[in-house]
């Protein structure tokens, strides 16, 4: 990610994002020729290795902090350090123009209360370069929001405007719709829509597992301008076997990684799934300053 203080400006850019130039003629094509995001979804499936995580944990707990640091602070913590080491993951296309998104913008679900009727508050953590350890700032934006939406019982941002459009007849319902996704076409969409709406977002985490539901997969949309979103799966005990034959039982979890594959090509994302690992496997790599470099063994 340049820095924007040096970056030349380009009237294409938008509020939210920088015009990405100097694309060879396939990818200037790509949007024209390949549809909607929706159907460019590259589809991976990571299992990851808990066993450091756990280790890391445990120390980061260890002085028995009133919020605890928990694997999803880990997980979270992990995707937009890796977004902010590899640039293009944090690509979108708009008006079939390639975009480089401005901050790097990691949303997820909060849910208010356990149970069938409780609302869900949508977090949006914005993670900052210079703002030192990714994980603490993780972990204190969780800790702020959760305690904020726990206490709270008025619903606010987008879910207010769509309390009001639900209302309204079925045509004017469609013109609104159609209206939205052209102010956002042209790079126009309101901030104070798109400031609470997941959509707009570098990347979506959904922690099913939380929820003891299985799954290793969720579609992107073609609403908004996202480009990843990862499934968070339950935890559980895998064999991982050695060269003799024998194997160990080791804490894992398993991340389903849905992505917009024009944004980049295959090698970009090996080597990005590498860097991730590379975290899981090195967790105290996440309390040097994000914009540390990650050597890949």
């Amino acid at each position: 990610m340049k820095d924007s203080k040096t970056r030349k400006r380009n009237w294409r850019d938008r509020y939210d994002a920088y015009y990405v130039s100097g694309l060879d003629s396939l990818h200037v094509l790509m949007p024209y020729i390949m549809g909607p995001r929706t159907k460019n979804e590259a589809v991976m499936g990571e299992v990851i290795d808990l066993t450091e995580v756990d280790k890391y944990l445990e120390k980061k707990n260890a002085a028995n902090p009133e919020f605890k640091y928990t694997w999803f602070h880990v997980i979270t913590a992990v995707t937009a350090k890796t977004f902010l080491l590899r640039p293009k993951m944090n690509y979108f296309i708009a008006g079939h123009r390639y975009y480089e998104r401005k901050k790097i913008v990691v949303a997820f679900n909060v849910k208010r209360q356990f149970n069938d009727e409780a609302e869900e508050a949508i977090a949006k953590f914005v993670l900052d370069p210079e703002g030192g350890a990714p994980i603490e700032q993780v972990h204190d934006y969780v800790q702020q929001f959760v305690t904020k939406v726990r206490k709270e019982d008025k619903v606010v941002g987008i879910t207010n405007a769509m309390n009001i459009l639900q209302v309204l007849p079925r045509p004017i319902y469609k013109l609104v719709a159609w209206t939205l996704n052209k102010l956002e076409y042209y790079g126009h969409y309101p901030k104070s829509l798109a400031k609470d709406d997941p959509c707009f977002s570098s990347a979506y985490l959904t922690n099913l597992g939380s929820i003891k539901l299985h799954a290793d997969y969720h579609h992107l949309f073609d609403w908004g301008n996202i480009s990843f979103f990862m499934v968070i799966s339950e935890k559980k005990l895998r064999p991982f076997w050695h060269e003799d034959g024998t194997y160990e039982l080791r804490n894992t979890i398993k991340l389903g990684l849905t992505v917009d594959e024009r944004i980049a090509d295959g090698y970009y994302f090996a080597q990005t799934i590498k860097v991730m690992r590379q975290l899981f496997a090195h967790p105290e790599l996440l309390d040097l300053d994000a914009a540390t470099p990650v050597e890949l063994d």
